[in-house]
């Protein structure tokens, strides 16, 4: 804008200085014909601020230099050029970024299936995107994925670290142990080391603890804390006593229909806002009504957890094939809790997600 008004005034004067040519040259006062350029130019601009309807913000950025804007000129330029790999990874990163996760999906996969499922980088896009999506669940299929992007990519940190909380999560603590001490060998920043030696300690506890052999029903729900770890101290166990969140679900009966037979009931627990996984999880039998409890043994990521005094959000929702994913049409509920502070809370599932 500021160039335009800097061509338009230049044009402005060129053109009262063409028109009062003949003034100017005719020997008279020069006085006159400066003075009717000036009223030439000061009458342009008047008139144009008196019938323009431009609103002149004082920076405002073309929408095409938004994030937003430079991702659709990305996708429009993909149109035309479909089979380039790298635009299509870079697509999908910059979705992810907006938290537009089904369309990074849809990029990841137009990118995996140009390599013929042979790029680690597309392999991992995806999986994310479905953890993502699904409120940082690492359901099946995702871990699957993520396998497939670690033989690839032996060292990928992200493939490590995803398949070693997928094997937490399912009961296979060597493998998850394995997954952890690899990503430790990459030297991982200093923040995230101390969270994978301890998470290492209570898995090793666990599996040499003979009485903890099997998985407990809790280890399908969540990360489960094995009683063979060292015993956590008073104050520890106190606090850990705190963080509980206990909801009563159910359904209201205008939705009551919708819970078909083998429907799964998924249980989120996060912090309002904040994106990524949730700070707890359960997976059950949508059996309704029923109640529901979780702590920090429900925890999905090393280092992640409910605690004491947090202000969070449990949501529950009802998977008509077992799914986390979201998906238009399942039946949904939520309710603020304060940990630690509310005790039983009932929680009624009585809407649907868009």
């Amino acid at each position: 804008m500021t160039t335009f008004l800097i061509v338009a005034v230049v044009l402005g004067l060129l053109t009262a200085a063409w028109v009062l040519r003949p003034l100017w040259s005719s020997g008279q006062s020069r006085g006159l014909p400066l003075g009717l350029g000036v009223a030439f130019c000061a009458a342009a601009i008047g008139l144009y601020l008196l019938w323009s309807r431009w609103s002149w913000p004082a920076d405002a950025p073309s929408a095409a230099d938004t994030p937003a804007g430079m991702v659709k000129r990305l996708a429009k330029r993909l149109e035309n050029e479909p089979n380039d790999v790298a635009g299509w990874l870079m697509l999908g990163r910059s979705y992810v970024a907006l938290e537009q996760f089904p369309l990074a999906l849809r990029a990841y996969q137009r990118a995996d299936r140009l390599e013929s499922g042979r790029n680690a980088e597309a392999l991992i896009g995806m999986a994310e995107a479905m953890v993502l999506q699904a409120d940082g669940v690492v359901d099946e299929r995702a871990g699957r994925i993520f396998e497939q992007a670690l033989v690839l990519a032996p060292n990928s940190e992200r493939a490590l670290f995803f398949t070693g909380v997928a094997a937490q999560r399912r009961g296979d603590a060597a493998t998850a142990i394995a997954r952890f001490q690899s990503l430790l060998a990459l030297n991982p920043p200093e923040n995230i080391r101390p969270i994978l030696e301890q998470q290492i300690a209570v898995l090793q506890a666990g599996v040499g603890a003979p009485a903890q052999s099997a998985v407990s029903p809790q280890a399908s729900s969540g990360v489960q804390a094995s009683s063979g770890a060292p015993a956590a101290s008073g104050a520890q166990a106190a606090s850990g006593a705190q963080a509980r969140v206990r909801v009563s679900i159910a359904i209201a009966p205008a939705f009551a229909s919708r819970v078909t037979p083998g429907a799964t009931l998924f249980v989120f627990v996060r912090k309002p806002g904040q994106p990524g996984p949730p700070l707890a999880v359960k997976r059950l039998p949508a059996a309704l009504p029923v109640t529901v409890e979780l702590g920090p043994e429900d925890s999905m990521v090393p280092g992640l957890a409910i605690s004491a005094g947090d202000g969070v959000e449990v949501s529950a929702k009802i998977s008509a094939d077992g799914s986390a994913t979201p998906r238009s049409g399942d039946v949904v509920g939520r309710v603020a809790y304060t940990v630690g502070k509310d005790g039983l809370k009932p929680l009624l599932i009585d809407g649907l997600t868009p």
